[in-house]
């Protein structure tokens, strides 16, 4: 077995390009991994912990592609990197007779009269001067792209309120605007259930929820994940509700973020005060009496929130929202506890699968709300919940690759998608990661996310099954593998087709994220994981 590698300096290709560059290189004979990424500090850390660090990247720049082989022999090593050669070849000279596409935003204004929003997908480092310059144009704006500085964020969002435009983002991975689903967004039934989110998988579970139980969306604001920091200030999320408040097709008002800042949640429930319409909110994490006090019917969950807003909903604004919030909450309290009993009886049941010795979840999510929501729903069982974005500051990973007893690793975080694909379009670091996982003598449980839905990867079993057969084979027979899938039978991966494809496979596998969790904590308490 050898390992080689080469630098490119200054050679850019675009992270999905190098994603399945580096796929087509696992299919070459010999090849036992591959790895074609740019030269960042993160895409270096992966590439140690997964032994294809080699020292002439040392010293590489974020502009170098680094391209490593693992092979059984030289000749394997040869062919690996001819056919990256001709991959590369062909993407650079590919669509050079296609139509011609603006190349400048002022050209692609010119080009499409009546637009008025841009969706912006660049290098962080530009993406906050093309955010601006579409803004003067009178644009709203959907910040895709992250690693934008929090004090560029803060102009944009100051100019945007000012102009009377959404700044939506950065790091805003979903939307639906007028029935247009935008980015990492689902298929989903146009209704009266209007959304704000500062959390992107969150803004997709609920959305799907609702649709999925018969429900519907009128539009979907996404804010990006800061915004509700105390830096910010909220100034998106507080836009976002007063135009659902304007909006007329917009009956039930439904609040999605991580922990706000004390101070911006406060301000946020002031403003939802203000509004006849209902409006029910899920602050995970957060101080859910600051919003009760304020009239909001508060949830815990995000599976809760959901199933609350179709509730209060289902009125039709046949009675006062003091009235239909209390009454709406009072109906679903029954249905949450006979499903957290059902859970229950089947964690107690699946317990028995797990190995002797094994007592602990690994939580290996692409959703940095799944992952918020996993810490909540399994510390109230497990106690101490490890992870590279935890709820408690005191529980954070010293290594964000190095996994320490219970924990939930947030694999769609800046430090892993600096000059790579999001995770929810390459599963690579996270199959590596389940094998791993699958070697440790003490996982009981591997807890997973597949989110699904346009941009996401078209077809998840393809990638998951695989690393979870070679989980078990590598010494993970007495693990038992638990997921939750968020999406919509409409969707391009189709909901109830993955399910049953993980079901198959021996997977426990769920339509809620809430009741993975749920699931998995169970097991792993009566694995005695619990501290």
């Amino acid at each position: 077995m050898l390992t080689k590698g080469i630098i490119r300096k200054g050679e850019y290709f675009d992270s999905v390009a190098l994603m399945n560059a580096a796929k087509e290189l696992g299919s070459v004979k010999g090849v036992v991994d591959s790895a074609v990424v740019m030269g960042t500090k993160e895409n270096r850390s992966i590439l140690q912990n997964s032994g294809l660090l080699l020292p002439e990247f040392a010293n590489s720049g974020d502009a170098d592609m680094l391209i490593a082989v693992k092979a059984e022999n030289e000749a394997a090593v040869k062919a690996a990197l001819e056919k990256l050669d001709a991959i590369l070849s062909k993407k650079k000279t590919s669509g050079k007779t296609a139509e011609a596409r603006p190349r400048s935003l002022d050209a692609a204004v010119e080009s499409l009269a009546g637009a008025n929003i841009a969706l912006i997908s660049v290098a962080g480092r530009y993406a906050g001067a093309l955010a601006m310059s579409a803004l003067r144009r009178n644009l709203h704006v959907m910040l895709f792209s992250d690693n934008v500085s929090l004090q560029q964020e803060i102009k944009l969002k100051q100019f945007g309120r000012d102009k009377g435009l959404l700044v939506m983002g950065p790091d805003c991975g979903t939307a639906i605007i007028n029935g247009i689903p935008l980015a990492f967004a689902n298929v989903v039934g146009r209704g009266s259930i209007g959304m704000v989110a500062a959390a992107g998988t969150g803004l997709q579970e609920v959305s799907c929820i609702v649709s999925n139980e018969g429900g519907g969306v009128s539009q979907a604001i996404g804010t990006g994940g800061r915004d509700v920091k105390k830096d910010v200030g909220g100034i998106m999320f507080l836009e976002g509700l007063k135009a659902l408040v304007a909006d007329k097709d917009t009956k039930t008002i439904l609040l999605v973020s991580k922990p706000p800042y004390p101070a911006v949640m406060e301000k946020i429930a002031a403003q939802a005060a203000k509004t006849d319409k209902p409006v029910v909110a899920v602050f995970l994490g957060g101080d859910k009496a600051v919003g009760e006090n304020a009239g909001l019917a508060c949830a815990g969950t995000l599976k809760e929130a959901a199933l609350l807003a179709l509730a209060v909903d289902s009125f039709g604004g046949k009675k006062s929202k003091r009235t239909v919030l209390a009454a709406a909450s009072k109906d679903l309290k029954a249905r949450l506890a006979a499903d957290d009993k059902k859970l229950k009886a089947q964690a107690k049941k699946l317990s028995a699968q797990v190995g002797k010795g094994r007592k602990f979840v690994r939580g290996l999510f692409s959703g940095g709300t799944f992952c918020t929501e996993a810490q909540l729903v399994m510390g109230e069982v497990l106690g101490k919940v490890h992870s590279n974005v935890p709820l408690d500051p005191g529980l954070k990973l010293a290594d964000s690759l190095k996994s320490v007893e219970n924990t939930v690793i947030d694999l769609g975080d800046d430090e892993f998608t600096v000059g790579r694909p999001h995770p929810m379009i390459d599963y690579a670091l996270r199959c590596k990661r389940i094998v791993a996982e699958g070697a440790n003598k003490d996982v009981a449980v591997i807890l997973l996310d597949v989110v699904l839905g346009y941009g996401s990867h078209l077809d998840p079993l393809s990638e998951l099954l695989p690393a979870i057969a070679a989980a078990r084979k590598g010494g993970g027979k007495g693990i038992v593998f638990v997921a939750s899938v968020t999406g919509t039978d409409a969707d391009p991966q189709s909901r109830a087709k993955v399910l049953k494809g993980l079901q198959d496979a021996g997977v426990a596998a769920y339509g809620f994220n809430a009741d993975a969790a749920a699931v998995a904590g169970y097991i792993a308490g009566f694995a005695g994981g619990a501290k």
